[in-house]
């Protein structure tokens, strides 16, 4: 009887012990099978969304090895089912996003989706490079502004297309008198050399993210320097309204386009440097190459917009056009695009 009872209060214990370790199995992996169904709700919420780069992706191949070795483990625990049963849920869902879901989805382009969509998560995805891009530019015109205030003789070797040599209060009666010679076939010129060479510097702002981002940050700081050289310089000869009716047109796009260039070199300069990550440069580029095309993508329709309105509208002055009109249209136009950038393709999901 005595062994019988001895027999009895060791399986008891036994039963505790193994109620004990399920309590503490189950709190330990609690938050990590929570974090891979989240994942799992998203893409599947969001077919097209992917992975935002490469440390995501390697998280959720670690959230599901993770959830697959537990679900190893529990076959010592085979009186817990519902446990097992949501493992084997997150196993299967998570191992046919790796294996085979995502091949099965339709992978065409959506110029719509991708405009309404893709481009603004993608920017703020990144949003982050795109404020550094902006304070930079800031700086730069902050500094362009002094040095031209400082000395004006300066602006002849800071401000490129000939506003150097100009006389602002000279520019703006022949613009508005429309009597300089050739003025006609300058305006559409100028307008084409103009974005020319905004395509340049915003390719230009992209690329040099190859060189840990110093490049990038010099363009934008550069383009700000003239920026505000122009604008106190006009703002100085007392032409501020000229300068608003010339410049917010195509400047609300031209502008924004170009710090997205930054934008776009700062992130190339993320993968280059790596921050830590323990994977090769191929890899981390590869990674950050989608988002980076995308942001090219985007900012390409900026430029060609940008163009377009310069060569019809902002060459165009009082009498012909009421700067009034061209302000307002200015003012539209950002609005817009602030709108399109911060607010469009947001989910109840978003991961942005």
């Amino acid at each position: 009887m005595s062994g019988y009872l001895a027999l009895l209060g060791s399986s008891f214990e036994f039963f505790c012990l193994v109620i004990l370790d399920l309590e503490r199995f189950a709190l330990a992996g609690q938050p990590h099978w929570d974090e891979l169904e989240a994942t799992l709700q998203r893409l599947e919420n969001d077919p097209d969304r992917g992975f935002h780069d490469l440390a995501a992706a390697q998280r959720f191949h670690y959230l599901y090895q993770r959830a697959a070795s537990d679900l190893g483990r529990l076959a010592s625990f085979s009186a817990e089912t519902s446990l097992r049963r949501r493992l084997e849920g997150l196993v299967a869902r998570a191992y046919a996003e790796l294996h085979s879901a995502r091949e099965a989805r339709d992978t065409r382009w959506r110029p719509l989706v991708w405009l309404l969509e893709t481009f603004p998560r993608t920017f703020r995805r990144h949003a982050g490079a795109w404020w550094l891009a902006v304070a930079v530019t800031l700086l730069g015109s902050v500094v362009g502004a002094f040095l031209v205030a400082a000395d004006p003789e300066a602006k002849a070797s800071l401000l490129p297309f000939g506003h150097g040599e100009m006389n602002p209060s000279e520019r703006v009666a022949k613009e508005e008198a429309g009597r300089s010679k050739g003025l006609a076939n300058r305006r559409s010129s100028f307008a084409a050399e103009l974005m020319a060479n905004n395509i340049r510097v915003s390719l230009k702002a992209v690329a040099f993210g190859l060189t840990w981002g110093i490049g990038t940050l010099a363009i934008l700081f550069y383009n700000g320097v003239i920026l505000g050289g122009v604008m106190l310089d006009y703002l100085r000869a007392g032409e501020g309204l000229f300068l608003a009716g010339w410049i917010l047109p195509h400047g609300s796009t031209e502008i924004p386009a170009i710090v997205l260039g930054g934008q776009a070199g700062l992130m190339l300069a993320r993968g280059v440097i790596g921050w830590g990550a323990r994977v090769p440069l191929g890899r981390r580029l590869r990674a950050i190459a989608p988002d980076v095309a995308t942001i090219i993508g985007g900012l390409a329709l900026l430029l060609v917009w940008a163009g377009i309105v310069e060569s019809f509208l902002s060459q165009y002055h009082e009498p012909v056009l009421p700067y009034w009109l061209k302000i307002t249209f200015g003012v539209a136009n950002l609005a817009i695009l602030g709108a399109w950038l911060f607010l469009c393709g947001r989910g109840p999901t978003p991961e942005d």
